[in-house]
């Protein structure tokens, strides 16, 4: 009589154990509370507001013109032109400098670990400051564009880099030892069988990044780049509007990370990497 193979167990599965009916109901009655404590900020916030008349029309009317949301859209497009080349940037150097971090060069691994720890550490809004106020001052001249996408790359490389490390040590080691033991040599063995399967493992985590990435560009006043937060600091000026113009655009930034976010499941589910959400 043959007997039906046991389910594969995920990370979830071996690190949390079922709730029990009781925690079931703990669980419940703490949601309801929570929502209620929500539903009766909201309303004290909205209360507040009504009294200070941010809901009177001339907060609000603006956003029915074109030209508002062209405005926006023009600072969405610079927010998106950040993201996609900081994340690029990001990718490549932060797959390099696990590459050295794993090398067997005792020198180069150390010199990589301490260039990984330094960018992991150091807030990106600080890094933008010294290729803005520190690196003119050499004669090297660089548009806003870059002065933005260069520190907020190399902030998000050093996270990438143990992101890759992460999925490096997930590759069984049998496989390694399988390779180096058909002649293959190590370098060979990490490009065609480690990364691949390395990568596959973490692209969701790397898609995900992205979220942190598209918030770093928040901070792009600084070299008043035209994104979609500088855009909506104009919008601000131009119309006294703060509430309505901040409210409107955290709607947006929502938008786009839950997005990202659900890219990143529905790749994770495509490719058959479980995840803990």
């Amino acid at each position: 009589m043959s007997t039906s193979a046991p389910a594969s167990r995920s990370v979830r599965d071996a690190l949390y154990e079922a709730p029990g009916p009781r925690t079931r109901r703990r669980v419940r009655i703490a949601t309801a509370i929570s929502l209620i404590l929500v539903v009766a900020a909201l309303a004290a916030i909205g209360h507040r507001f009504y009294i200070t008349g941010q809901f009177a029309p001339r907060y609000w009317t603006f956003f029915a013109k074109a030209t508002t949301w062209k405005f926006l859209l023009q600072g969405f497009a610079g927010t998106v032109r950040v993201a996609l080349t900081a994340g690029a940037i990001a990718l490549a150097l932060g797959l390099l400098l696990m590459l050295g971090r794993i090398s067997h060069l005792k020198a180069l691994s150390a010199a990589c670990r301490v260039v990984t720890d330094f960018f992991r550490s150091l807030p990106s809004l600080l890094l933008i400051y010294f290729f803005f106020l520190i690196v003119p001052q050499y004669g090297i001249k660089m548009s806003s564009f870059w002065m933005l996408t260069l520190p907020v790359a190399l902030a998000a490389s050093g996270v990438l880099a143990e992101v890759f490390r992460a999925g490096v040590n997930a590759v069984p080691k049998g496989q390694i030892e399988a390779a180096l033991s058909l002649g293959m040599s190590p370098l060979r063995t990490t490009l065609k069988i480690v990364l691949p399967q390395a990568i596959r493992f973490v692209i969701p985590s790397l898609i995900s990044q992205l979220v942190v990435v598209v918030k770093d560009t928040t901070v792009a006043y600084v070299v008043s780049y035209p994104d979609l937060m500088q855009n909506a600091r104009v919008l601000i000026t131009n119309y006294d509007a703060l509430v309505s113009v901040y409210f409107t655009i955290a709607i947006i930034y929502i938008l786009i990370n839950y997005a990202i976010n659900q890219a990143s499941i529905y790749v994770s589910h495509r490719l058959g990497v479980k995840i803990i959400r």
